[in-house]
């Protein structure tokens, strides 16, 4: 498959915004900040754009051509400006491919294959096939974590390793939080604000540039709405690769405890960290996850 190297990161909104998007001024803003973080890249970045048969596929990629491949799978309502303050740590031991997940607010088409099908494992074929990537480590948060994970278990020969931030498909899928969420955006920005702060679990004055952008994402933005499937336990008995699941303790979306007690009842080979006072959204795991990379299981 063909790629086109330093591609341009802007997109023809016409076919995505109404599938992704409550108004085009909305995605042109969502978008228009993306660029900006695109721009502010704290490493030196290719833009790939590459043909799958969802549709294109964006990807920034990072670090030494010749270094291992690492590739990033984001959560939901992101893009590859999730890794931000990652990748400049990542990128000197490997080759990053931060790749923005289909039908999320990205570059990427705004396709979205059903998950309880081989449709996710296939466009993520068709992704490391147009890199040239025959295996990778897979780096992956939420929404991305389940990606990863359904990945892992139908194609465990082309996954090194498996780091997992707050996946879903383990624990249950919270409900609880959807209503109280529905209820505070009918009160507008305010109460899209305090929805965002309780989903995420983040709070505090230094945080407010990343609440900002969730908020404005999810005030333009139409995620996802279908349940994950769960991962059955037979699948997890089967992933023999290295890997590191961490979640909060905090989290409203998915059942942390039930994720950690699955993960270390069937995969015991695995490092499962459980974090008391955090949320959904897990941030300072840069050093974390750079150590797991780099561990003694790396390239096994």
């Amino acid at each position: 498959m063909g790629m086109g190297k330093g591609a341009d990161a802007s997109v023809d909104l016409s076919a995505d915004t109404g599938v992704l998007y409550k108004s085009e001024a909305g995605a042109q803003e969502i978008l228009r900040r993306y660029r900006a973080a695109l721009d502010a890249w704290p490493v030196p970045a290719e833009h790939l754009r590459v043909p799958t048969r969802q549709g294109e596929t964006f990807v920034v990629v990072s670090g030494p051509p010749d270094a291992p491949p690492v590739v990033l799978l984001h959560g939901s309502g992101a893009n590859a400006s999730m890794w931000w303050d990652d990748v400049a740590a990542w990128s000197r031991h490997f080759r990053i491919y931060a790749v923005d997940v289909i039908g999320e607010p990205g570059f990427s088409a705004p396709a979205r294959p059903p998950l309880a099908s081989d449709a996710p494992a296939q466009w993520l074929d068709d992704v490391l096939d147009g890199l040239g990537i025959d295996r990778a480590a897979l780096v992956a948060v939420s929404l991305g974590g389940w990606w990863a994970l359904d990945y892992a278990r139908r194609r465990p020969e082309r996954v090194t390793q498996l780091a997992l931030l707050c996946p879903g498909g383990l624990g249950r899928q919270k409900t609880g939080w959807l209503l109280k969420t529905l209820l505070l955006r009918a009160l507008g920005r305010k109460g899209i604000e305090r929805s965002v702060r309780t989903t995420t679990g983040l709070e505090g004055p230094k945080l407010q540039p990343v609440l900002d952008t969730v908020i404005l994402t999810f005030t333009h933005f139409k995620p996802r709405t279908e349940r994950l499937p769960v991962v059955p336990d037979e699948a997890l008995r089967r992933l023999a690769m290295p890997m590191l699941v961490i979640a909060g303790e905090r989290d409203v979306l998915f059942d942390s405890a039930e994720t950690a007690r699955r993960v270390r009842r069937c995969a015991p080979h695995a490092t499962v960290r459980l974090l008391p006072e955090a949320g959904h959204a897990l941030l300072g795991q840069t050093d974390t996850v750079l150590e797991f990379l780099r561990g003694p299981a790396a390239g096994r």
